[in-house]
Order: structure tokens, then C-alpha cells, then sequence
């Protein structure tokens, strides 16, 4: 660490005269107010480092919660770790954030921003596909040269500096620098590799800036040479916590799909190309080829087995299909899985022949034992602690194992590992409570602070409620939704965000809506979302509709976002795998699945929702709520304590009236 660590009970002293109304960050920034939320905040965080605890902090939008964490954290003297939830967050403390501190706080420190290995490009792999004619004959020229060029120049090696080349750029996928391709040391570009040196900037820093995805890739590979990326630190703050389940979930599971097979059969074939492969590379491409001939056969069966068929529309989410399988509906693939497995234990045995392999050779080697292994455990469906279900994504085929309990391996492996541990939020409590959040994550022992929004919502926002409105689970919701969502965009002049709970009603909207709409229509998918968030801001009166991705992690300031319009409560849906077995393993312990999970998810998902609108002490706008069940069910009472304190308005010309102010 660059400073020394205070003494004992000094840190509190320091956090609050940095804070001070004549304190460094009111020299420092011109535009600096003293706010109350956010010096008690960074107060909660200062004990919390010096006595060694976990924080759970709920700070309202506009606390200004970013610095309220990170001058506790620098000032500690130690090395703090600080995990978002997007990389839009993390490029913002590094851009934004930091540099105000470096110049404010008279106390020196580094900092690095660490995202995940496939946002790097792998010079290695570069190496081999441009020495691969077959893969340069159906490459864009174009890109390849930019790619090269840029190669020569980046100190980081980081995708997103690549800002002409399009946001899905098809052969990215080839050259970055994932854990499953990586060789590790023996890399013939070790030393000028941009992941080895962004962790060897990383060691010598003393911030460490990732995303909740590098970090539980990291903590769920720590016992792999090849997968550990982020240097130990003693301070962690999770931003943006709320999201840290569905991440966990997602890379403490296994999955093996079409495009995990497809890639390793794809690699052995850049490696033969390339030259690299020492033994008989005709033996090696038949054991691939063997591969790839057995995994088509297995993923169609598995995509047309009697469980996947039954699971069509069930739990779908955008263009996502999943359906939870058991053993007994896994009988009809096990023949054919068996065949997979069996190539993949062939290839492997081919790769491990060579006395002398080298290292592409024996990497492949490794992935293809990786996946056998994986597939296995897959095809038994049986460890209690998982649920096991068919994903169909597009194209591709997804057999996946989820942890149905993340707890204790959040806790062991993220939050045990430090000496203090900081979880905030805008959205962390439910009814004043951090029971929910304390049993998703396995928090245990822990201080809590709940700071209110610094925004005036009495006057800068309005929340709509329909006096009337069908219940949302029949046919006509969809149709009434449309004429209220036409009547408030006509008195919005669009600039707003519709909010969707299922992509069916989306697509039910969008064809009545398309064309019955004066403002311009942006609808997710149709392009990524960074392209769709940028042409909303520039048209200015967009009206933008979408789903889960969008209810989150989205900044728009001003008036080009003027509303938010969400459609019903969203509630997870008891037909997706995951959520379906978590109410089960609630329901198994004689708790009621709908107080404990249900329903504080679906509360703080809404506010994570409406809480899109007011960014910035200068906007107004409307929140809408369509559901008729904010007013029917005693529940809805729950949903609107966690709601902004906006004024509650039922009728259109409320609206106007609003606007006309």
C-alpha cells in the first residue's frame, strides 16, 4: 500500500472533515454540497473497516454512495477491492470517481480496472488465426488489419478501446483471452499478455475496480492455476448488491452447451493449421471431427426430447427458453450422451499420445477431459444441492446444473476472504428489513445503515396508477395496456421507458404500438444495448421498449427520460428452473416461499425499475404502474411503502397537469 494505515479511531475522524462543508472534496469540486446521507454513510463504512465488520448499507439514489465508500476505503490504508454490477459503473468510478479523490484527498494511491478475461484480446489465439488460411479465408480483411494495428498500439488489450468496430463483432469470440483457452505460464505470449500484465498492474494497486461477474468467475476457478486473476485484498465493497445472487448463481453452476463443443472442435482445428500440433495432426482432427458428428447428434436430441418439448414458452424470458429436467426426462438423450462423452474422453486420449504435446496441444487435452467430466455430472442429474434444466438461447443448446442455495458460497469465498465487507444498494432492504438479503447471500454478523434519497420526489415525479385495469393474467391486459400506455406517451411526447415483464406482451405492444406513435419506437434486441441507450438519449423524445436487462444498471439524465412505464409486478416466474426449485427448498422447510423470496424480489426489482427515472436533482417525471394488484392485494401496500414518495395520481389529466407546471 502506497500510505500508512491510521491509527485506531483516527479513520472516522479523517472520513468526516473530508466531508465537511469546508472539507477537501468542497475545494475540490465546485459544484460540491454537503450531504447528510452521504456523510453518514462514509462514517458506517470508516467503523465498519476499522472494527473488522460487514455493512449493509441501503443508500437512495442521489446519497452520492460511490464516494461515500471509496474515501473511507483509500483512507484505510489497505487494499480495497470494489465490485459492480456493470462495467458502465466500473469505467465510471475509474474515469470520473477516482480522479476527484486524487486530487482532494492528499494521499497518493493507484488504482486498476479489472473486467473479465473475454473482454481481452489473447495475442496467442490472434497468433493462430491469422496463421489459420482457413480461418483468415472467411474473416473480414478490414478487421483483422484494424485488429492488428490496434494490437500494436493498446496498453491494456481491452475490447472496449475498439470503439468503431460493431459491439458484436463475430470473430471476437476467437481471439480473447477466456479462462477455458487460456495456457497459463507456459504461453508462448506469457510476458506480453494484456491479462498477465492488467494483473500485474493490479498487484502493484492499491484500488481494484472489477464487476460481479470477474468476481465470482475469479472466486468460482481460485483453485485453478490457470483461472485466479484478482491479487488478495482486506476491504471488499460489493456495489450494486442486489445483483450479486443471479451472478453467483450463474458461475458457481456447470453448463455445457453447443458453443463450449463447438469452440474446442474449432481450436483443434486452428491448432493443426497453425503448425503447432507435434504428432500425427490427421489422428487429432478425426478425434474432433468425432466430436463435433456425436455433439450435433446429442444437442438435437436433447433440444427435441419429450422434457425440452414440454418446456417450450415455459419461463421464457426475451427469446430464451428453459425447461428443468430430472433424470427420468433425461432418458431419452443418455444414449447419445454417452457417445458425447465417450468422443470427448477419445479426443482427450488422442491429445495426451504425444510424449512432447506442447502447450495448445495439451490445453485442448484439458478442455475436452473438462467437458467430459462436466457432462457426466450433468447427465446423472442427481446432486440434491442443483437444479438441472435445457436452456435454448437462439441457436444454441445449453444443458446446465444451477446451485439452488448461493449462501454459503458467497460467504466462504467472497465475503469470509476479507477483513471488512461493505454490501450497498439503492435497492438492499424490504420494509425497513435485511432479512432477505442477509439469507440470499449468507450474511450473518453485520451493521446496517439505511440512508433516504436525497431527491425531492414530492415534486420532481408523479406515480400513475389506472383506476381500472384487468387482471393481469387475462387475454385483455394486453390490449388495455396498450390504450393506457398510448394515452401516457401522448401526454409524455414520448421520452420514456415501457417496461415489460415478459417478452409476449412486449411483442403484443410493439405491433399496436409501432405504428399508432408519433416518437420514434426502440425495441430491445434490435440492437445492443449500449446502440439502443445512446440513440434514446440523442433522439430525445424515443420511446423504448424492453425487458429484464433494461430494469436495471441504465443511467439516462434529463428529459429525454421523462417516464417509466412498467407493465405488471414482477414477479418471477414459478415456471423458470431455478426459481421453481428455490420455492420448493422454502416450502421443504415449512416457510412460506412467497414472503420470504417471492415477494421481496418482485419489491425490489419494481424500484430497481422505476428508480430509472429520476437520476439527478434536475429531472421530473412520471412512474406508472399498470397492474391493477397495487390496489386489490393486500400486498400491493408492501409494493408501494418501497416505492418512491411520489405523489399518487389516477387519472391522465394529472399527467398533463404535471408536465404543464
Amino acid at each position: 500500500m502506497s500510505h500508512a494505515r491510521p491509527a485506531a479511531g483516527s479513520l472516522s475522524a479523517a472520513v468526516a472533515r473530508v466531508f465537511d462543508e469546508e472539507g477537501p472534496l468542497a475545494r475540490a469540486v465546485p459544484e460540491f454540497e454537503p450531504r447528510p446521507g452521504q456523510a453518514r454513510m462514509a462514517l458506517a463504512v470508516a467503523a465498519a473497516i476499522e472494527q473488522g465488520r460487514t455493512l449493509l448499507a441501503e443508500a437512495g439514489t442521489g446519497t452520492g454512495k460511490t464516494l461515500a465508500y471509496l474515501v473511507p476505503a483509500i483512507l484505510s490504508g489497505r487494499r480495497v477491492l470494489v465490485s459492480t454490477g456493470t462495467k458502465t459503473l466500473q469505467e465510471q468510478i475509474l474515469a470520473k470517481d477516482l480522479p476527484v479523490l486524487q486530487d482532494s484527498l492528499g494521499v497518493p494511491f493507484t488504482a486498476t480496472c479489472m473486467k473479465g478475461r473475454a473482454n481481452y484480446l489473447c495475442l496467442h489465439r490472434f497468433d493462430l488465426f491469422r496463421s489459420n488460411p482457413m480461418s483468415m479465408a472467411f474473416a473480414d480483411p478490414g478487421a483483422v488489419e484494424a485488429i492488428a494495428d490496434w494490437a500494436a498500439r493498446t496498453e491494456t488489450g481491452d475490447r472496449a478501446e475498439l470503439e468503431d468496430m460493431p459491439e458484436d463483432l463475430g470473430v471476437w469470440p476467437e481471439l480473447s483471452a477466456t479462462t477455458e483457452n487460456c495456457l497459463g505460464s507456459p504461453c508462448p505470449r506469457y510476458q506480453d499478455c494484456f491479462v498477465t500484465r492488467m494483473r500485474q498492474r493490479a498487484a502493484e494497486s492499491d484500488v481494484l475496480i472489477v464487476n460481479h461477474h470477474l468476481l465470482c468467475a475469479d472466486a468460482s476457478v481460485r483453485q485453478n492455476a490457470y483461472g485466479e486473476v484478482i491479487p488478495e485484498c482486506q476491504v471488499a465493497v460489493i456495489d450494486e448488491a442486489h445483483q450479486l445472487e443471479d451472478v453467483a448463481t450463474q458461475y458457481f453452476g456447470v453448463t455445457v452447451s453447443t458453443y463450449r463443443v463447438d469452440d474446442l472442435v474449432r481450436d483443434v482445428g486452428q491448432v493443426v493449421a497453425s503448425g503447432a500440433c507435434r504428432q500425427d495432426p490427421a489422428e487429432l482432427r478425426r478425434a474432433a471431427d468425432h466430436v463435433r458428428d456425436r455433439a450435433a447428434l446429442f444437442f438435437l436430441a436433447l433440444r427435441d426430447s419429450g422434457a425440452a418439448r414440454a418446456g417450450r414458452g415455459a419461463g421464457r424470458a426475451g427469446s430464451i427458453d428453459r425447461q428443468r429436467v430430472t433424470p427420468d426426462s433425461l432418458a431419452d438423450v443418455q444414449e447419445a450422451g454417452a457417445a458425447l462423452v465417450s468422443a470427448l474422453d477419445g479426443l482427450q486420449g488422442v491429445a495426451a499420445l504425444a510424449p512432447d504435446p506442447g502447450e495448445d496441444v495439451a490445453a485442448l487435452r484439458r478442455r475436452a477431459g473438462e467437458i467430459r467430466d462436466e457432462l457426466t455430472f450433468l447427465l446423472r442429474a442427481t446432486d440434491p444441492d442443483y437444479v438441472y434444466y435445457v436452456e435454448g438461447r437462439g441457436r444454441g443448446v445449453f444443458l446446465r446444473a444451477s446451485p439452488i442455495d448461493v449462501s454459503t458460497v458467497v460467504r466462504e469465498l467472497l465475503l469470509d476472504r476479507m477483513q471488512a465487507a461493505v454490501l450497498t444498494s439503492a435497492t438492499l432492504g424490504v420494509a425497513g428489513s435485511f432479512e432477505y438479503v442477509r439469507a440470499r447471500l449468507g450474511v450473518r454478523d453485520a451493521d446496517e445503515v439505511t440512508l433516504p434519497s436525497e431527491f425531492r420526489y414530492e415534486e420532481q415525479a408523479i406515480l400513475y396508477l389506472p383506476r381500472t385495469m384487468p387482471d393481469p393474467r387475462s387475454p385483455a391486459f394486453a390490449r388495455e395496456a396498450c390504450r393506457e400506455i398510448r394515452e401516457i406517451l401522448a401526454r409524455t411526447e414520448g421520452r420514456a421507458f415501457v417496461l415489460f415483464t415478459s417478452y409476449s406482451v412486449l411483442r403484443e405492444v410493439e405491433r399496436e404500438l409501432s405504428s399508432a406513435l408519433d416518437y420514434p419506437v426502440l425495441v430491445q434486441g434490435s440492437a445492443p444495448r449500449s446502440v439502443l441507450l445512446k440513440q434514446f438519449r440523442s433522439l430525445g423524445n424515443a420511446v423504448l421498449l424492453a425487458t429484464s436487462s433494461f430494469w436495471q444498471g441504465v443511467d439516462v439524465v434529463g428529459e429525454a427520460l421523462s417516464c417509466v412505464i412498467v407493465d405488471k409486478l414482477p414477479f418471477a416466474s414459478p415456471a423458470e428452473p431455478v426459481t421453481a426449485a428455490r420455492i420448493e427448498a422454502i416450502t421443504a422447510r415449512g416457510e412460506s416461499a412467497f414472503e420470504q423470496y417471492q415477494l421481496p424480489l418482485a419489491i425490489l426489482t419494481l424500484a430497481q425499475g422505476l428508480g430509472r427515472l429520476i437520476r439527478h436533482r434536475r429531472d421530473r417525471g412520471v412512474l406508472a404502474v399498470l397492474d391493477p394488484r397495487l390496489r386489490s392485494k393486500g400486498y400491493g401496500a408492501r409494493f408501494l411503502a418501497a416505492l418512491p414518495p411520489a405523489p399518487v395520481v389516477s387519472s391522465l389529466e394529472d399527467i398533463t397537469r404535471f408536465f404543464a407546471r
